[in-house]
């Protein structure tokens, strides 16, 4: 992807009031940001059935160029991939979902299309028994099929054991952030999250400097649903983001198991 459109699919990603849905039929319909971009004026006509307010909301793309510009700065510097959701490394798996994001930062040495990815979640508060499974099911996952990928989101609990297991057992793990790529939060988790730069990622949809805010976790849940084959809920409490996840996996046609 060339630095031109990478910079006018984050301007397009920021513009307030359309959503990742909308955008990814913009891109299916026209292609790429660029021509997006540079028929904004004219987009009415060759998008007759979008609506006003989102033909007025993409005229303002020019307002994000200089923060889309700076973000590209910091990409470059950090070794940050910028995949477009029409560039071949970003997970295909995800781009079969009508919502996934139209662009993701990645770090890392993972294959995000390998052949068999797994995500496993559940809750912060997890318990000896918990801990144990995360232990050996990543063990016998290792044993049976070697080549998966386990995915989580770098939280307390369930999250962090099922990245520890991956790295101790030899296995590929990706975290699923809900901020930028300057921060990682919990910061307890730093130690792990650059061992897994070598030993798997880190993956985001968000812009360096994003605020820690409850409401990207959840948003976040949708990313850890679509990269996988399906998702392992490990132990959950009757409420809670594990649950929201497997939601959104069984609207994918993911399987699901807990």
């Amino acid at each position: 992807m060339t630095d031109q459109e990478t910079l006018y699919m984050m301007a397009l990603a920021q513009v307030p009031s359309v959503s990742q849905t909308n955008l990814h039929l913009l891109i299916d319909e026209l292609g790429t940001a660029t021509a997006i971009y540079e028929n904004r004026k004219s987009l009415k006509e060759l998008l007759p059935a979008a609506s006003q307010k989102t033909l007025d909301a993409l005229a303002s793309i020019d307002n994000h160029l200089k923060r889309a510009e700076e973000e590209l700065q910091f990409c470059k510097e950090g070794k940050i991939q910028c995949l477009g959701i029409n560039d071949n490394n970003y997970p295909q798996r995800l781009k079969d979902c009508n919502d996934a994001p139209i662009l993701l930062y990645y770090r890392g040495s993972a294959n995000l299309n390998t052949q068999h990815i797994v995500s496993m979640v559940g809750t912060r508060q997890i318990t000896a028994y918990g801990k144990d499974l995360c232990r050996t099911f990543v063990r016998d996952l290792k044993q049976i099929c070697p080549d998966t990928l386990v995915v989580s989101g770098l939280a307390y609990g369930v999250d962090i054991h099922c990245h520890k297991a991956a790295l101790e057992e030899g296995l590929d793990t990706v975290g699923v952030l809900a901020h930028g790529m300057d921060q990682i939060y919990p910061r307890m988790h730093r130690d792990t999250a650059k061992q897994m730069l070598t030993q798997g990622g880190l993956l985001t949809e968000y812009l360096s400097r994003t605020p820690i805010d409850k409401r990207n976790f959840v948003q976040r849940n949708r990313i850890v649903a679509g990269v996988a084959d399906a998702i392992i809920v490990v132990e959950s409490a009757t409420k809670g983001g594990s649950l929201i996840t497997a939601d959104i996996a069984l609207s994918y046609n993911r399987q699901v198991w807990a």
